[in-house]
């Protein structure tokens, strides 16, 4: 009908108003091509980027109007799945634990259910597995480049397969002589009575085999983690071939693997674990299966500890040595191909910032979740019986949560289309994407505290908590602010430090050594008001009750890693970066290639700066919930509590002094075993150099498996030292005031160690904000002039910062996240141990 009909159009102004009605649809195509163009600008502008986030929490919003409209509805306090069978489950687990007491046998028939929200929590872990598994599918379906790009990539995939596989062998060595240890000693213990019914052997069996489960996931999140990154980095750089936008987004969601899948594997291993725990305990209720679990986050930690340590002195030992005889002495530039150490350097990014740093943030969210889980069934036992399981459960509901917003936030991050890379801030890009997950979670902790904390007997307690949360969510913000504020080039401290190397190489030194220092303030501000403020705040919710305090804290920190998951994807994203640049600069792309692959480059090292910054935060507020939790073991096994910490005490202060002075021994071993290892990778370049002149000009092919061979060998031995003293010390010097002292205390161990405790978090944070900040700026000092600032690349300027940030390098990539494991796994061991501090006397005896 419309080619044969001739009918008047209703467009008269335009010259397709004389055409037939065939021809009208031409000008309807032409409007509408005019919208997507204003569309397609407008989603380039940050009032869509707002909109979005704006969007995002109205809908949450409404949703959570429709949840407390319902359930204000009903009077019954909570309804649906979770309070029919947290209320008949606690009944029937009640019923068990007096038969045990009773001395009557238990039908394990008759043993309810764990609550259904497990259930709900396990299909969103399994959920995370799928996501990160289609992510890692959609980053591999990408174009490798050309067969150059693939060469560098292949070397770089074998040098760290094969030394993370020799890391964890050794690992898994000393791991399973620790097991065999922590079995015997809970099997020799009388169980704490608040375990009432529950056998010294089966103890030890679910303590061992939490410690076993948490070792082998913490390993596989950090390997296949990096499995992945090796992966990645060849596509990122051809990626960047063609476009920036393209790059930034292949190496986020290569990232966004790592973190989905860490926090999905956290959460599968707990709730697998408390499975099988209610299998060999029956008895136990669900607020005391937490306290079977405690060799989980001991697992994970002992495990992070040594890869971080091993892949912190792989990185920045072969970063140094690449760094003093290529930039330095032969006057080449960075990851040029003529360097012996370059593979080794791009292996180390690997083994280093991506395993390391996927065990460390592992044991953070695995500690954080098993201390709120004690704290949160401590408090819930004298509550009504339908609210006990949502208390206990939180913590797993707070990071089925983060699987959620992170993913959105993950896939709705993009990049301004059809805009150039000097105009746009790839940092400011992430922050887009971060800024929806963040939003989305303060609507979803809001949300989760009512249908899991509310009771009619306190019916404003859930805000409260639900303030606490969101605490805990805006001093993560903060913390990614100040820490970008001290690490980005774009801001006053990392320029600095660049003017600073105008004048020599010791003035930069020293001015970044000032830039780190000032750094310790901001975040220690931040993390006291948000731990006095939640604490206050969650005390409140019940009208004064100590343990409720601990609970806000819990809350808060549970707050603060309610977005870890993207988090942990904006790290990964660093060394991927920094691999593609490598990639690029080795396989003699085109210098626009080599100007994106290094600004993305120096997003990577704020973001890295960034998430160490994170972790730092996080792991003090975990450490206070898991010093709370020692003191709570202690009492159950001495049968009465610490009532004061003080340090009057003669024992407790040098126990605090003991726990600040290994602190800066540890970090000095770590250092020392970089610099140890980078004079081996040195003395191996210059001895190539001086063996094969025609490197310089490319007539002959420098050895790459010498550099990676020996930095392997020598990561592997020098790990072990500082490892060893980390777990030796503080069960030395509890042990030893307990032998020495207990006399006139029985508690003097458990004293001594609470101090250690306390001064080793305060110290290890603080040394560590430090250490992290002073790299992260002395290291964007160099990029900034290798921008063409200061007289830009090959300047005296840029020589001096080339120090700077070889100093650096041990300092934020070895020492200083190596600590963020250290704190915590003392808080571990220490919890595991606890029976090792009381005097025999004071014990409880069966």
């Amino acid at each position: 009908v419309a080619e044969t009909t001739d009918l008047k159009p209703l467009c008269t102004g335009c010259s397709l108003g004389q055409q037939p009605f065939v021809r009208y649809g031409g000008h309807q195509m032409a409007q509408a091509k005019e919208l997507d163009m204003w569309f397609r600008s407008f989603r380039n502008t940050g009032v869509y980027s707002n909109l979005r986030i704006v969007v995002a929490a109205v809908s949450g919003l409404v949703f959570l109007a429709y949840v407390l409209s319902s359930s204000s509805s009903s009077s019954g306090g909570r309804s649906g799945f979770l309070g029919k069978r947290a209320e008949g489950g606690e009944t029937g687990i009640m019923e068990a634990t007096q038969a045990v007491e009773s001395g009557k046998p238990i039908n394990l028939g008759e043993v309810p259910p764990l609550p259904m929200m497990m259930y709900i929590v396990l299909i969103f872990a399994i959920g995370g597995v799928v996501f990160s598994g289609w992510l890692a599918q959609w980053v591999l379906s990408k174009d490798e480049g050309d067969k150059k790009m693939q060469e560098v990539s292949n070397a770089i995939r074998e040098g760290a397969a094969g030394f993370l596989s020799t890391q964890y062998s050794m690992i898994f060595k000393l791991a399973f002589v620790v097991l065999i240890g922590i079995y015997f000693l809970y099997a020799a213990r009388t169980p704490p009575r608040n375990l009432p019914g529950v056998e010294a052997s089966s103890l030890a069996l679910c303590v061992a085999l939490s410690f076993f489960v948490g070792c082998v996931l913490s390993a596989l999140s950090g390997y296949v983690g990096m499995w992945v990154a090796v992966r990645s980095n060849v596509r990122v750089a051809s990626a960047a071939t063609r476009s920036f936008q393209e790059a930034i987004t292949v190496g986020l969601r290569a990232g966004a693997f790592s973190g989905i899948l860490v926090v999905s594997m956290v959460l599968m291993g707990i709730i697998a674990l408390l499975f099988i725990v209610r299998m060999i305990v029956p008895a136990a209720r669900l607020h005391q299966l937490p306290f079977l679990l405690v060799g989980y986050s001991f697992g994970a930690s002992f495990v992070a500890l040594f890869a971080q340590l091993g892949g912190g002195i792989y990185t920045k030992a072969a970063d140094v040595g690449a760094d003093m005889v290529g930039k330095v002495e032969a006057d080449i530039p960075e990851d040029d191909p003529r360097n012996p150490a370059v593979i080794a350097d791009l292996v180390g990014d690997n083994v280093g910032d991506c395993a390391g740093r996927g065990a460390d943030l592992f044991e953070s969210i695995a500690g954080e979740i098993l201390a709120a889980m004690i704290l949160g069934g401590g408090l819930s036992k004298n509550l009504p019986a339908d609210v006990q399981s949502g208390y206990t459960l939180f913590p797993l509901a707070i990071h089925a949560m983060d699987l959620v917003v992170s993913g959105v936030g993950i896939m709705m991050t993009e990049c301004p289309k059809n805009a150039k890379i000097s105009t746009v801030d790839p940092m400011e890009v992430l922050k887009s994407g971060y800024k929806i997950s963040v939003a989305l979670a303060g609507v979803g902790i809001v949300v989760l505290c009512r249908l899991l904390l509310h009771t009619d007997a306190h019916p404003l307690a859930w805000m409260h908590f639900a303030l606490c949360g969101l605490i805990g969510l805006g001093t993560a913000f903060l913390f990614i602010l100040v820490t970008q504020y001290y690490t980005d080039f774009n801001y006053p401290p990392v320029k600095q430090i660049a003017a600073a190397s105008l004048t020599g190489h010791g003035t930069n030194v020293i001015a970044g050594m000032a830039v780190g220092m000032r750094a310790t303030a901001a975040p220690a501000f931040i993390i006291g008001l948000a731990l006095l403020s939640s604490y206050k705040i969650g005390r409140s919710a019940f009208g004064g009750v100590a343990s409720a305090g601990l609970f806000g804290t819990a809350v808060a920190t549970m707050g603060m890693l309610s977005t870890v998951a993207f988090v942990l994807a904006m790290d990964v994203f660093g060394p991927i970066t920094d691999n593609a640049g490598g990639i690029v600069e080795m396989s003699d792309q085109p210098e626009h290639v080599r100007d994106i692959t290094d600004t993305l480059d120096a997003v990577g090292n704020t973001t890295k700066a960034i998430t160490k910054g994170f972790s730092v935060g996080s792991a003090c507020l975990a450490c206070f919930l898991l010093f709370s939790a020692f003191l709570d073991e202690v009492a159950e096994i001495a049968g009465v509590p610490i009532q004061s910490v003080d340090l009057a005490n003669p024992e407790v202060f040098l126990g605090g002094l003991a726990g600040s002075t290994l602190v800066f021994y540890f970090s000095g071993q770590c250092m020392t075993a970089v610099g140890n290892t980078a004079q081996e990778v040195v003395n191996n370049v210059r001895q190539q150099f001086r063996d094969k002149p025609g490197i310089m000009d490319g007539s002959q092919k420098p050895d790459y498996n010498s550099c990676v061979s020996i930095v392997t060998q020598a990561a592997l031995r020098e790990m072990i030292a500082p490892g060893l003293i980390a777990a030796i010390v503080p069960l030395s010097v509890g042990t030893f005031f307990r032998l020495v002292s207990s006399t006139d205390d029985p508690l003097i161990g458990a004293k001594a160690i609470a101090g250690f405790l306390m001064f080793a978090t305060v110290t290890g944070v603080l040394l560590a904000i430090f250490l992290n900040t002073a790299g992260g700026a002395w290291d964007n000092a160099k990029k900034y002039i290798e921008r063409g600032t200061h007289g830009g690349k090959g300047s005296d300027a840029h020589k001096a910062a080339v120090t700077g940030d070889t100093v650096g390098d041990p300092c934020k990539d070895t020492a200083g996240p190596s600590l963020h494991v250290l704190i915590k796994l003392l808080s571990t061991i220490t919890l595991v141990c606890a029976p090792l501090f009381v005097a025999d006397g004071h014990a409880q005896t069966r």
